[in-house]
């Protein structure tokens, strides 16, 4: 009986309830889900080599038949042991296992019993015990049994894909169960992709890809395989990545048809906008006010994404944005991610918008309960113009009496889900405009992935008066030289960031923030006023540590990594990163551009151990030469991945079963093309291909409706 994408694993041969719930823990439930569970290597078993032939350090595939066999009893462990020949000549093949995996053994003596026909597949080495004579230690292997030929294997006599195991779940086992999958189901699949994308890449069909990705033919070439090149590998990323933006596409067309709120703009607002200005606007400013104000004038509500480097004015661009909302006579939200971020983008707004007549408020989880329910008392009713606060602004009791416009900050720390959770507190006929900010600037892969239903805009331009940051990489034996530097630069009035990688010691012998603080004030410090910031203190600790900072009460702050992002001291001209090795790229930047926010020349000094890393040095070489935060976020990218570049899963978007961001960029632009076209088109299958991706979007992306 044949079975369909949608059956159960369980429903194949050798799949029981503990099976079954190794392979859930993987997210395999169905045919369909094994099926795109897919090799990540590929090896070579096509041609069985002569033992006369074998070579030490060869990974060979030979085919041979047993002479001898059966279990050897050493101090610690247990051992099977083979002897082999192929009448060329005597291989020998030896497996370890503990005493506590007696059963493996006991297997390997029913199994490989004498004038057995084997294949094995390893590495192949000198014999220590027998000199002259080669050995196989661990070996993959197969017993042909019967009539049966190795062509018709999973294990030899083919390209034999490699599976990451899940549990006891081996390569070998997921081999006989997608193989066993592809020979219970009907010769022809029910294929989504739409047919014009056949003729148009010549791509095999759905049936037919799964089957050569997973099994290609003896014809394939490996390199190709292991480039994830093949036809069946290309539709099979090509097909995933058009998936994804086609459901990206449907979204955007939604919300453009969503009720929005025409704002006007005209010369009284524009006044006000000039007045909370603190310098005059660089031209890549005047640039992005201008995407993001036409787009406020529209009908539909702006979906808008604000990227730029550290320190190039994003925040005072939004404010600006800000004013048109309130001119209008709507209310903003501002989230930020932290309480330290929320309370200084507050302090920066009563800063800026101290000329007008707007009414701010605040809104975080450490404030006070009083204080917080008079913040949503006003709120309600329309008594503030502008909120600021954190994850708090997402709580059931924070009602607008007329949300106009969200704004939120360093985006990529916020699920998709939470974002729209803020938009949806707007009025039910009219959708609020958004603004999202990041700091870390998106490469153009990620960009192209994940917010393909965002439109975008660039800030490449720096504010004018800001100071060089002259950055150095230093041994922490130089510590000395880097302490004496901060003294000369506290004498000439300057303040100065230190910043560790914990808050506490830990097994990993990293440098702790609190212990640090206090040899350093009572040490290379003890004539200073030295301060100390990180995320177990409470709100109102924080707060009223960088309030000191910012006032100069303080004149060295050591920290953790919660100065990230959002603290702005421009008298601030020395950052010092100890463990800088154990610091993302972007992370790096991130800290460095705490500093240099003011006229005065600024050093950044990345203090590491004796010894790093490739991977580290990578990194610390790269902060050294350049200040480009796009070069940077490129780099990050490719070192670590865009999982842990974003320091979150987005929801499901980044875990592609075959697809790869990197790897496969050109791909992800053509389908990307291709999926909006198909939306603008609409042809004959658009229907039940958008059907399709709802589901695929509930399932696999769990973000809800695309259409």
């Amino acid at each position: 009986m044949a079975l369909s994408l949608a059956s159960p694993v369980t429903a194949l041969p050798g799949v029981a309830s503990e099976r079954a719930r190794h392979l859930r823990q993987k997210g395999i439930e169905t045919l369909e889900d094994l099926l795109y569970y897919f090799p990540f290597r590929y090896e070579n078993r096509i041609r069985f080599t002569p033992i006369a032939e074998l070579r030490p350090g060869q990974v060979a595939c030979v085919q041979v038949e047993v002479l001898t066999a059966g279990p050897l009893r050493l101090r610690r462990q247990q051992a099977f042991n083979l002897a082999a020949s192929d009448q060329t000549g005597i291989l020998y093949a030896k497996w370890f296992t503990g005493y506590r995996k007696r059963f493996f053994i006991d297997y390997l003596t029913r199994t490989l019993r004498r004038g057995r026909r084997v294949v094995l597949y390893g590495k192949v080495e000198h014999d220590s015990y027998r000199p002259g004579q080669l050995q196989i230690l661990q070996p993959q292997y197969e017993v042909l049994s019967g009539d049966r030929e190795p062509a018709d294997s999973t294990e030899s006599g083919r390209i034999v894909p490699i599976y990451e195991a899940a549990g006891p779940i081996s390569s070998r086992i997921f081999r006989r169960l997608i193989y066993a999958a592809l020979e219970r189901l009907p010769a022809t699949l029910p294929d989504p992709l739409p047919a014009s994308l056949f003729a148009r890449y010549g791509f095999p069909d759905r049936r037919a890809a799964l089957a050569q990705a997973h099994f290609p033919g003896r014809e394939t070439e490996l390199a190709a395989l292991e480039a994830f090149r093949t036809p069946a590998q290309q539709r099979l990323i090509y097909e995933e990545f058009f998936f994804l933006q086609l459901g990206l596409a449907l979204k955007r067309r939604r919300a453009r048809q969503l009720p929005g709120i025409p704002f006007q703009l005209n010369d009284a607002i524009r006044e006000a906008i000039k007045k909370i200005l603190p310098f005059h606007p660089t031209a890549a400013q005047k640039r992005v006010l201008k995407e993001i104000a036409d787009d406020m004038q529209k009908p539909a509500p702006m979906n808008r994404l604000l990227q730029g480097d550290v320190g190039s004015g994003k925040t005072i661009v939004a404010f600006e944005a800000a004013i048109l909302a309130i001119e209008n006579g709507y209310q903003v939200a501002l989230m930020a991610p932290t309480e330290i971020l929320a309370a200084q983008h507050f302090l920066y707004a009563c800063r800026r918008f101290a000329p007008t007549r707007y009414r701010l408020g605040l809104l975080v989880s450490a404030l006070p309960a009083g204080e917080k329910k008079q913040t949503r008392e006003d709120l309600a009713a329309g008594d503030l113009d502008f909120l600021v606060g954190t994850h708090a602004l997402l709580e059931k009791g924070v009602r607008f009496a007329r949300l106009g416009f969200v704004i939120v900050d360093e985006q990529h720390r916020f699920g998709v889900l939470q974002r729209l959770e803020l938009i949806r507190k707007g009025l039910a006929q009219q959708h609020p405009h958004v603004l999202v900010m990041t700091a870390t600037p998106i490469p153009r892969t990620l960009a192209l992935t994940l917010y393909t239903d965002l439109e975008m805009s660039i800030l490449d331009e720096m504010p004018p008066g800001r100071a060089p940051i002259e950055t150095r990489w230093v041994q922490e034996d130089a510590a000395a030289g880097v302490w004496e530097f901060i003294r000369k630069q506290v004498r000439a009035g300057r303040q100065a960031y230190i910043v560790y990688p914990v808050i506490e010691e830990s097994k990993q012998e990293l440098k702790a923030a609190t212990r640090e603080y206090e040899r350093l004030s009572q040490n290379e410090f003890k004539k200073l006023r030295v301060g100390l910031l990180h995320g177990r203190l409470s709100g109102e600790e924080k707060e009223r540590v960088m309030q000191a900072f910012h006032r100069g009460q303080l004149q060295v702050l050591v920290s953790t990594s919660v100065v990230e992002v959002g603290v702005d001291v421009p008298n601030a001209s020395v950052m010092v990163i100890e463990h800088a090795e154990r610091f993302g790229l972007s992370q790096l930047h991130q800290l460095r551009g705490r500093i240099g926010r003011g006229p005065h020349p600024s050093a950044c000094f990345l203090m590491t151990p004796g010894e790093v890393g490739e991977v580290a040095r990578e990194r610390l070489q790269t902060l050294t030469r350049t200040q480009d935060g796009f070069q940077i976020a490129e780099l990050d990218l490719q070192l670590r991945g865009p999982g842990e570049f974003l320091g979150t899963r987005q929801h499901g978007f980044l875990n592609f079963r075959i697809a790869n961001l990197l790897r496969d960029h050109e791909l992800l632009s053509r389908a990307k093309q291709d999926a909006f076209a198909y939306v603008e088109e609409q042809p004959p299958d658009f229907a039940p291909t958008v059907d399709y991706v709802r589901q695929l979007w509930q399932q696999r992306y769990r973000l809800g409706e695309v259409a």
